[in-house]
């Protein structure tokens, strides 16, 4: 009988939190076009000559700060995820095999995929975990995959989950996680901290040149303009998940983290506008970040000790870290609702 294959895809990790390792997962993950995107010997000398000699060693240590017995965070909640959908999917037969990989280290997409090519599969849903649409995540994870099938004979074979920024399912969820993380604690502001992106990644998107970040209001509707910019996805969800927590317009701030090189990157950056919150007398917060449904360094390291850290410095008392939705059971739910509406 011929089985359905799903393969869940996270971004990536290093095999250990050293900077032997850390340094090969950064040069895969930065020699990508998708995520630098300047000619390729330029990219060569950026990540081998000045990036990765300098950031090894300091992300090393920001990974051991958040290590887990099974391995880095996004590696074990990727792979409980993949365990607890397939248990799920199991309940009514044995027609799925569920692979997990990641876009840059291990285990890899190729690994994944020549693992589904020993059983008898009919077709492969893949399911990038992003929920919001960027070239650097989402599109790059769908072109290595095509890529890596293409090679076994597996190309016609896939439909991808398209990002799931707008899914009511998904804002329930990730508003779920923000209520249960306040629950009986007197939060004062909410941050929705998104992954930053250069600018110049959304504006070659924007074929007209005249709408994106050039508009005041370039990201209040999604439509045919901007229909895949990363940045008006992102308010999409912040505010979508807003309202299902009923919170008011100023009872909430969309932010950015994560900036790399001296590109203009999208604002306002998370640290700032926690410094600012803090200075204007908030001393409760709660950080969400959406962009994220793993926990993962940026969540867990940058957000949970150093924003965390950096904000009572300035002068509040307590940032609470929503979790992600890593693999609880609602989201475990979800993908497995997803997987069969893409069976289809």
């Amino acid at each position: 009988m011929k089985q359905i294959g799903v393969l869940l895809i996270n971004l990536g990790t290093p095999d250990a939190p050293t900077p032997e390792a850390v340094g090969r997962y950064l040069r895969e993950f930065l020699m990508d076009g998708f995520v630098i995107d300047v000619p390729k010997p330029l990219r060569w000398f950026l990540v081998n000559i000045m990036i990765v000699p300098r950031r090894k060693g300091q992300s090393a240590k920001a990974y051991q700060k958040v290590q887990l017995p099974g391995g880095s965070p996004l590696l074990v909640y990727t792979r409980e995820l993949a365990e607890k959908v397939a248990a799920r999917l199991a309940v009514d037969g044995n027609d799925f095999v569920v692979e997990y990989a990641m876009r840059y280290g291990n285990p890899s997409i190729a690994s994944a995929l020549e693992r589904l090519r020993t059983h008898d599969i009919s077709r492969i849903i893949v399911m990038p975990m992003y929920p919001q649409y960027a070239e650097s995540s989402y599109q790059t994870a769908v072109v290595e995959t095509k890529k890596r099938a293409g090679e076994f004979g597996l190309a016609d074979r896939l439909t991808f989950c398209p990002p799931f920024y707008q899914r009511a399912d998904f804002i329930k969820a990730c508003a779920g996680r923000v209520r249960d993380g306040v629950e009986a604690w007197p939060v004062e502001h909410f941050v929705f901290s998104f992954h930053s992106l250069p600018v110049r990644h959304l504006k070659r998107l924007d074929a007209t040149q005249a709408h994106c970040l050039v508009r005041s209001d370039c990201c209040d509707t999604i439509s045919a303009v901007n229909q895949n910019c990363y940045r008006a996805q992102c308010i999409f969800t912040a505010r979508a998940i807003a309202r299902e927590l009923g919170l008011r317009d100023d009872g909430f701030t969309i932010s950015f983290q994560s900036r790399l090189g001296k590109a203009e990157w999208l604002g306002p950056q998370t640290e700032s506008v926690l410094s600012k919150l803090a200075q204007a007398g908030v001393k409760r917060v709660a950080v969400s970040c959406p962009s994220f449904v793993a926990d993962c360094l940026e969540t867990l390291e940058e957000i949970g000790i150093r924003a965390r850290d950096n904000f009572i410095q300035a002068g509040g008392q307590e940032l609470r870290l929503i979790p992600s939705l890593n693999s609880g059971l609602v989201w475990v739910e979800t993908l497995v609702g997803w997987i069969r509406e893409l069976c289809v």
